[in-house]
């Protein structure tokens, strides 16, 4: 299990890192903008995406390319594809319910209750990514031998 449990913080915990970050940012330019806490929400939550989604496929793709070279094989539009499957298959519906429900929702009101935006934003994401890591890391263990092979 310890070997897992490493496998999963290598894989999550740089974009996390990098999600934390934009979410941050995104959630204050949103509130400084618009002066809207709804505004807020939003722009943290896809602000944190896209870093963090940006990380892993970065990361796939790179991963892919090594693949594909140890296997004396280019990598083409068709094995992008596959990466980009790959972190729908592993994220799908735990994504979709984290962005247009949990993260946005918590990202609203954790702030407020709690009266600190900082504070509130951080708590939220903790909580969203809660509901979220479950789903992603069976998802990702039961998809990794058929959705990760790259020199085939």
């Amino acid at each position: 299990m310890k070997q897992k449990i490493r496998e999963w913080l290598r894989r999550y915990l740089p974009a996390e890192l990098l999600s934390v970050v934009a979410t941050l940012a995104g959630a204050w330019v949103g509130l400084q903008s618009t002066h809207s806490p709804l505004s807020a929400a939003l722009a943290g939550t896809w602000a944190g995406n896209v870093a963090y989604f940006g990380w892993l496929l970065a990361q796939d793709v790179q991963l892919a390319r090594r693949q594909c070279r140890a296997q004396h094989q280019p990598y083409t539009r068709r094995t992008f594809g596959r990466n980009v499957r790959a972190l729908v298959v592993e994220f799908g519906l735990a994504e979709v319910l984290d962005s247009f429900l949990i993260r946005p929702a918590l990202l609203y009101y954790l702030p407020r209750w709690l009266g600190n935006f900082t504070g509130g934003v951080l708590a939220a994401k903790f909580l969203a990514d809660v509901t979220f890591y479950i789903p992603a890391i069976v998802s990702y263990e039961l998809s990794k031998k058929r959705l990760r092979n790259f020199g085939e």
